[in-house]
């Protein structure tokens, strides 16, 4: 059987979303059944089978979804309702959308922890620096797998 000409083929977009935390481990299954169930919350059964969403990839704390062009707005609001990803917080955020994988690669960015700043001590606690692309600087107490949350003020900031 031949494959079918690209004339005929439907037509797909894909959407790049980002997981947060930056550092969950998310399965790309969990992904998919997060995102199915907040799309049929939102717009029902009838709807999401035609938008026909699917999960391609999960890796480096991004996700790439695939759907029909012409719904790729209704699958990006579904994204942003969803809320837990396998019974953790979670939130994926829309970045880009296009035709292609290869073109939202490019705009993949790799979270890596900050060059040159490694261990941090504050107090007697010992914290390990993230940077992430676009966003703040978080510090995860070490030897704890939750984050603990700093806050700063400016006289804080002048003493270090």
């Amino acid at each position: 059987m031949k494959p079918r000409p690209p004339t005929m083929r439907a037509k797909r977009r894909y959407i790049l979303a980002r997981i947060l935390p930056y550092r969950m481990a998310a399965d790309q299954k969990q992904v998919y059944l997060s995102l199915i169930e907040a799309a049929t919350s939102l717009f029902g059964d009838a709807a999401v089978g035609f938008a026909q969403p699917a999960v391609v990839f999960c890796e480096g704390g991004y996700a790439v979804v695939r759907c029909r062009r012409g719904t790729e707005k209704d699958i990006a609001t579904a994204l942003a309702t969803v809320s837990a990803i396998a019974d953790e917080r979670a939130a994926l955020r829309t970045v880009a959308v296009s035709g292609t994988i290869h073109a939202l690669r490019r705009r993949m960015k790799p979270i890596r922890p900050l060059s040159g700043a490694g261990d941090v001590k504050f107090g007697e606690t010992y914290f390990t620096v993230y940077r992430y692309p676009r966003q703040k600087v978080d510090l995860v107490e070490k030897g704890i797998k939750h984050q603990k949350s700093l806050f700063f003020t400016e006289v804080d900031l002048e003493e270090r």
